[in-house]
């Protein structure tokens, strides 16, 4: 019998392989979602030593080490010993999160992960924000570079706790020497998300403001992988926005996605979406409305000159974004059940906005039989 391959008996007798010169990195966050996709893709990488995964609960890849605990726990600084990189993926963005609880958590935990960080001789720092930071906004470039102004305010659900990470960011270099920081911006993300943007497509038909001019860009999770661990491999320095190639016009979308528009003036559907929001009709405060109206695509450049592309298109995610959504019913950003959806779909996604008046009294009047 012939002998085994050298790749094989490597495998069965570790003490063989070669050693891997790769960097440490610990990624929070690890258990669930883009974490745990980054920790399997890092755990099977030959440019990688060891992954050190945190989560509150044990995730799924065998291959990483894993430490059980909340990243706002000072007691992290002792598990990222060792680690040359951080990847801080554990924010909470969802929706149905009180807003008070998530911004407590994701600001003390990138404060708490950051100086941990700084305290175990971790030498960078990898956050993942998004380029709604940049602002949804008509005077804005298309496509925005990388170092474009961040001009988004706190309007719009989870931003403010995203701008504050940015804060953050700036802010450790100076706070901690040694200590090098690089945020990832990715656009409209898709893959197992769920987000104001992709409820979006929910809808039975596709809100579009009078006046407005949206440009769709889309980043597929997988993407967003590999930019992370482009960052983690100092492939390429800097903050970085990264996303499918060029974006989509509002027609496209429409044509693609076959669903029809529904166009509303400006101060109705801003006005409707505010007060829906106000008595908790809906998730979505009316600072979501911006980034459906206004362009906030960014070029990718820095990943590009160091060799990066995008494995996906465009048109690609659009069509896995309709095809996870599908079967699911969403007016102004509220999930609605089996039978709120046929009278959505019949009535139409208009009712919903300009009958705004009915339900707001209809929801004060409860209010006063409490």
């Amino acid at each position: 019998m012939s002998s085994p391959d050298p790749q094989v008996r490597a495998a069965r007798n570790p003490s063989t392989s070669p050693a891997v010169r790769g960097p440490v990195v610990a990624v929070t966050g690890a258990a669930d979602g883009i974490g745990a996709l980054l920790t399997e893709r890092l755990a099977a990488s030959n440019e990688i030593k060891q992954v050190i995964a945190i989560d509150e609960r044990r995730g799924e890849c065998a291959d990483a080490q894993w430490h059980i605990l909340d990243v706002r726990d000072p007691v992290i600084a002792e598990k990222l010993r060792g680690a040359d990189v951080v990847v801080h993926l554990a924010l909470d963005l969802d929706l149905e999160t009180d807003p008070a609880a998530r911004t407590a958590f994701n600001v003390r935990g990138t404060q708490t992960v950051l100086t941990a960080a700084a305290a175990a001789g971790v030498h960078r720092v990898v956050l993942c924000t998004s380029a709604m930071v940049y602002g949804a906004l008509p005077d804005n470039e298309l496509p925005l570079s990388e170092d474009a102004e961040l001009r988004a305010t706190a309007e719009a659900t989870g931003v403010g706790d995203l701008l504050e990470v940015e804060r953050l960011a700036k802010r450790a270099p100076r706070a901690h020497p040694g200590l090098n920081v690089t945020v990832v911006r990715p656009a409209v993300l898709v893959g197992g998300t769920d987000t104001a943007l992709t409820r979006y497509f929910e809808s039975p038909r596709l809100l579009v403001v009078a006046g407005s001019r949206p440009a769709w860009q889309f980043c597929h999770v997988e993407d967003l992988c590999s930019a992370l661990e482009y960052a983690v491999l100092e492939k390429v320095d800097g903050d970085l926005a990264v996303g499918c190639d060029g974006w989509l016009e509002q027609e496209e979308v429409e044509e693609l996605s076959g669903i029809r528009r529904m166009e509303l003036p400006s101060a109705v559907a801003l006005g409707a979406a505010a007060r829906l929001h106000r008595i908790g009709l809906t998730p979505s405060p009316a600072g979501d409305l911006a980034y459906t109206m206004y362009p906030w695509v960014v070029s990718g450049s820095r990943l590009h000159d160091a060799g990066w592309r995008p494995r996906w298109t465009n048109e690609e995610v659009l069509a896995e974004l309709l095809e996870e959504v599908a079967g699911r019913h969403t007016v102004a950003g509220r999930r609605l059940g089996r039978k709120d959806a046929t009278a959505a779909g019949a009535a139409g996604a208009t009712v919903a906005l300009l009958g705004t008046a009915a339900l707001v009294r209809r929801a004060r009047k409860a209010r006063r039989r409490i």
